[in-house]
């Protein structure tokens, strides 16, 4: 796929965390395509193998947990960092009533604390570069960043803390250049979602919620990505781009 915002990344390092599969795997492969010098973290190794293999091998791959303190200094040992695609994240859709201690904390520690401590780092080896270099740093949230649902009190609560933290940090970091911006996609068919998306009644909830009228796939969400982080994208920052069929325009 060739996207006009392909243009001017090439030469760029970019990391993107929850790189193994989804909507990291997608981002990964265009950042690859466009000719950036693309990190590519997860968790598992086959994963990563795989997405190298299909990169023609022009893609780094980083076995990581961005949960743990060996993960940000590993960031932070970095020379160069010009993008940074803050994607990891999980959700357990329950009642409220029923959420246990575990799930809440599991929750919050990957959506939310580990979203922090990998932007912590990035932002450092970005405030660490030549003057006038900046960066750009996109986080991965969610149409429920902005709105509330049933069975997802803690993942709304996670994705509203990923939004108020873009736009804290965006004012913070605008007068280094670095620019920061959050990416809020709708259902997206990935590994994650699509056991909740194979239940018929489900899906068509969601497709009856979406005008356009159908659950969005990795690739649509990439462009949106690719945008923010290229200078066509120079002067925005501390916003979210919601790329949600429609959903929350209701």
């Amino acid at each position: 796929m060739s996207l006009a915002w392909q243009q001017g990344l090439e030469g760029r390092v970019v990391l993107v965390s929850g790189a193994g599969r989804g909507i990291g795997r997608a981002v990964a492969l265009a950042f690859a395509a466009a000719g950036a010098h693309t990190i590519a973290l997860a968790r598992t190794p086959a994963d990563l193998d795989a997405l190298v293999a299909e990169s023609g091998g022009r893609i780094e791959p980083w076995v990581a947990d961005v949960t743990q303190d060996d993960c940000y200094r590993r960031i932070e040992a970095l020379e160069r960092l010009d993008v940074l695609v803050n994607n990891a994240g999980t959700n357990r859709p329950q009642p409220m009533a029923e959420v246990e201690p575990a799930t809440l904390d599991g929750i919050i520690d990957l959506n939310i604390r580990a979203v922090y401590r990998v932007s912590q780092a990035a932002a450092r080896v970005m405030l660490r570069a030549a003057p006038g270099r900046g960066g750009s740093i996109i986080h991965m949230s969610s149409q429920m960043g902005h709105v509330g649902a049933a069975r997802r009190t803690v993942y709304c609560m996670s994705k509203h803390a990923v939004e108020g933290l873009t736009k804290a940090m965006a004012v913070e970091l605008a007068p280094a250049g670095i620019r920061v911006n959050s990416v809020a996609p709708t259902f997206i068919e990935t590994p994650m979602t699509r056991p909740m998306l194979e239940d018929a009644d489900f899906r068509e909830s969601v497709n009856a919620n979406i005008p356009l009228g159908r659950v969005g796939q990795p690739e649509d969400v990439v462009g949106a990505v690719l945008f923010l982080a290229s200078d066509a994208a120079r002067f925005i920052t501390g916003d979210s781009l919601k790329v949600d069929g429609g959903w929350t325009a209701r």
